[in-house]
């Protein structure tokens, strides 16, 4: 995000609120989950949401990335129905232990998202384990 313009950084987390609020995650998860500071109150998202761009840091925009990821892996095993990527999150999969892959990332925040990455994304997987 460093090499951003301010209207860039804003546009991206405009987009990155967009995608977490469409997974349906709660205000504390969405600050757990991209690492925002533990004093953050949950009304700063609204200005995310609007018009202020995440701070900048390593770990934030490794795990922006990720998120990134995921959408765009979602959107490809989606392609005519942009709809089940957002339910596909949501739901328990029998390839992840009858897991949801959304309390995954909740529960195991960097790890987490990087295993639904990879679960995901297997062209990430092979890069990542050659």
């Amino acid at each position: 995000m460093k090499n951003m313009t301010q209207d860039q950084q804003v546009a991206l987390t405009v987009r990155i609120m967009e995608i977490l609020d469409s997974w349906g995650m709660s205000a504390a998860e969405i600050i757990s989950i991209i690492a925002l500071p533990d004093k953050t109150p949950t009304r700063a998202l609204r200005r995310y949401r609007e018009n202020t761009a995440f701070p900048v840091s390593l770990e934030l925009e490794e795990r922006i990335g990720h998120i990134i990821g995921i959408t765009d892996a979602l959107r490809t095993s989606y392609p005519h129905n942009p709809n089940m990527g957002k339910m596909w999150i949501r739901q328990r999969s029998k390839k992840l232990n009858n897991q949801i892959p959304l309390q995954i990332i909740v529960e195991n925040g960097l790890e987490g998202i990087v295993e639904i990455r990879k679960h995901l994304d297997c062209s990430y997987d092979w890069h990542k384990n050659p």
